[in-house]
C-alpha cells in the first residue's frame, strides 16, 4: 500500500498494454451499455438516481484523492495539480450537472467531456502503470467524466440544441484566451495544451507549429462538437 500510493513507482505505463486495453474495453462497455438503457433512464427514476449518485461519488472521489495524493507526497504544485484541463473541467461541470441537472451544465459537459476524456483514456499522460495509484486515479477518472457527461445528455436529451454547440464553443474559446493569456504565462503551466503539445503521442501532433497549431485546434474543436451534436441527435436524441 505505501508504494502503491507513493510518489513515485518503477513500473512504468506503456500504451496499449493488457492494463491499457483492459481499462479501455470497460470504458467502451460502459458507453454502450448507457446508450442500450436510454430509453429507461428516462423511465425509471429508480435507475436513474441509481446511477446518478454513483457516478456523482466517483467523480469526487478522485478529484479529491488526486489532491490528496499529490499533498502528502509533497508534490502538489499549481500548474500541475488544478484542474484546469478540459479534462478537470468537465469533471467539475459534470458533477454540478449531476448535483442540479441544469441545461447549462448539461450542455457543457456533453460537448468537453465525452470526447476529450475518452481521448485522454486513448492517450494517456500518465507516468505508470497499475501497480500505483495514478493509473487507477486517471483511468477510474476519464472514464466517469465520460460515462458522466454521456449520463446526462441521454436523461436530458433536449438540452442539446444546434444552439448550444455555438454558446459552449463561445465560452469555450473565452476560457482558453483566459487560459492562454493569463493563467498559464504567469503560472508556467501548460494547461489546455495552449503552451506546448503533450509529451506523449496524441492528436495534437498533427495540429503543425505556431499560428497554424491555433487555427486547427479552434477549427477542429468546433468541427467535433458539430459531428457530436449531429450524431447525438441523429441516433439518439431522435430515437
Amino acid at each position: 500500500m505505501e508504494n502503491w500510493f507513493a510518489a513515485t513507482s518503477t513500473y512504468s505505463f506503456n500504451p496499449f498494454s493488457p492494463s491499457h486495453l483492459l481499462a479501455l474495453a470497460i470504458a467502451v462497455a460502459g458507453i454502450i451499455a448507457l446508450i442500450s438503457i436510454k430509453g429507461r433512464l428516462r423511465e425509471s427514476k429508480d435507475l436513474y438516481q441509481w446511477l446518478r449518485w454513483p457516478l456523482l461519488t466517483i467523480l469526487f472521489t478522485s478529484e479529491f484523492s488526486y489532491h490528496y495524493w499529490a499533498i502528502t507526497n509533497d508534490v502538489w504544485s499549481f500548474n500541475g495539480q488544478m484542474p484546469l484541463h478540459l479534462c478537470g473541467v468537465a469533471s467539475i461541470t459534470a458533477m454540478i450537472g449531476l448535483l442540479t441537472m441544469r441545461p447549462f451544465w448539461i450542455q457543457l459537459s456533453f460537448y468537453i467531456g465525452i470526447l476529450p476524456a475518452f481521448l485522454a483514456l486513448i492517450t494517456p499522460e500518465l507516468p505508470y502503470d497499475y501497480q500505483h495509484f495514478r493509473f487507477w486515479k486517471f483511468f477510474v477518472h476519464h472514464t466517469a467524466i465520460s460515462w458522466a457527461c454521456l449520463f446526462l445528455a441521454l436523461c436530458r436529451p433536449q438540452a442539446l440544441t444546434m444552439r448550444s454547440v455555438f454558446s459552449v464553443y463561445a465560452l469555450l474559446l473565452a476560457y482558453a484566451a483566459v487560459i492562454g493569456f493569463f493563467v498559464n504565462p504567469l503560472t508556467d503551466s501548460n494547461y489546455l495544451y495552449l503552451m506546448q503539445r503533450p509529451n506523449t503521442a496524441s492528436p495534437l501532433d498533427f495540429f503543425g507549429d505556431g499560428l497554424w497549431y491555433y487555427f486547427n485546434l479552434c477549427l477542429t474543436t468546433l468541427a467535433l462538437f458539430f459531428v457530436q451534436y449531429l450524431l447525438f441527435r441523429k441516433f439518439i436524441k431522435n430515437s
